[in-house]
């Protein structure tokens, strides 16, 4: 079947943050046009060798996309119609978003463009931490966005927070729990930091000048953020994603699911027809490329053992876990005849349990999921 989401990167921001390892360039003095014409290629190539059936999901990732000036936007949107036209009656389409990058005039032009939700990289409601991470927008602006984005007629907004940051206490984090459920999202994805190697925290921490949280600290945010945001409605979901019920993000749901997937743009990964892709980082390349075939820089064939393993370790941050009866009907075995000793092993352990057609991270494993992952990892090595 043809794939049924897609993914767009759009590699520019205003600011780089200091934790950030994505494919991101500070936007000035970048060939934006020349980079939206090279992905408007990428996507004629790409359904040219695996056309599109019925659009479920898009989602627009960074970068920040919305420092897209809006006719570069209006333009973006329209070749996404234009090479992927068959969109469901139920389509979510995502753009991520800072506070601060969204004026009437963008949003005009994402509303009219299809978008239907929006997810704001708020990360804390402390203007010293902001600024510590590197962020570039203030506390204001990030309620004003989320009203911006009603008042345009975009009413699915979600918002991105994070724990485990340098300098913040307990304390913070309650804070930024109360503030951003004052806005009444739909939707929280909420991360704990990590210190990813290039990064400017990376830098820090060699230096011995990243000032980070005690373990009993970060891991109280965490019990926090579940405690808070279960009893105000937003039942977990996912390891790090909250949601009031229908309003989980449904794209994010197709890579757990491990689903096939387009994905488009510097830097982006993809997954169709049995295979993983990775294209070129460097937007110039990427442009390069892009006039001679698909930007591509690396492909994986999946392999059956391969694609068994992802469906636990990915499935599994799921609350609703995996179903023996789906991976039996995928895969033509049963969880039990492929990872018997694994599956044993954790439940001893106690961090997942088996619950009629289903396996499930228990409340120990939410905690110690990356032992659970590793495990299948270990099985297969």
């Amino acid at each position: 079947m043809a794939p049924g989401s897609i993914y767009i990167h759009i590699p520019f921001c205003a600011h780089k943050c200091h934790y950030c390892d994505f494919t991101a360039y500070v936007v000035g003095g970048q060939p934006v046009d020349d980079y939206l014409e090279a992905l408007a290629r990428e996507m004629a190539q790409t359904v040219e060798e695996i056309p599109p059936g019925k659009i479920e999901t898009i989602f627009i990732g960074g970068g920040t996309p919305t420092v897209l000036t809006p006719r570069q936007m209006e333009r973006l949107l329209k070749d996404i119609r234009r090479y992927f036209p068959h969109w469901s009656d139920q389509l979510e389409f995502t753009v991520e978003a800072n506070p601060g990058t969204t004026e009437p005039d963008q949003l005009a032009v994402l509303k009219e463009g299809g978008v239907n939700r929006l997810s704001f990289g708020a990360q804390t409601f402390r203007p010293e931490l902001l600024a510590e991470i590197g962020r570039d927008h203030g506390v204001d602006e990030i309620a004003h966005s989320v009203a911006a984005a009603r008042e345009a007629g975009i009413d699915n907004v979600s918002l991105d927070l994070m724990f485990g940051l340098p300098r913040q206490s307990v304390a913070d984090m309650e804070e930024a729990l109360v503030r951003g459920l004052a806005l009444s999202p739909d939707h929280f994805s909420v991360y704990s930091l990590t210190v990813e190697e290039g990064t400017v925290f990376h830098h820090r921490r060699l230096q011995g000048k990243l000032p980070l949280p005690s373990e009993d600290d970060e891991l109280e945010m965490y019990l926090l953020t579940r405690r808070r945001l279960e009893e105000a409605g937003y039942p977990q979901y996912e390891v790090s994603n909250f949601s009031r019920p229908g309003r989980e993000s449904r794209h994010n749901s197709t890579y757990w699911l491990n689903e096939s997937y387009y994905g488009l743009g510097a830097g982006a990964h993809g997954y169709t027809e049995g295979l993983r892709h990775e294209n070129v980082h460097g937007v110039k390349e990427y442009i390069r490329l892009s006039h001679f075939r698909r930007p591509i820089a690396d492909t994986h064939q999946v392999s059956t053992a391969e694609a068994m393993e992802n469906h636990f370790i990915l499935g599994l941050r799921l609350r609703d876990g995996v179903s023996q009866s789906q991976f039996a009907k995928l895969y033509g075995t049963s969880p039990e005849a492929v990872f018997g000793s694994v599956l044993e092993d954790l439940q001893k352990r106690c961090l997942i349990q088996q619950e009629e057609d289903r396996y499930r991270l228990t409340e120990k494993g939410l905690l110690f999921g990356n032992d659970v992952f590793a495990a299948f990892i270990e099985e297969s090595a």
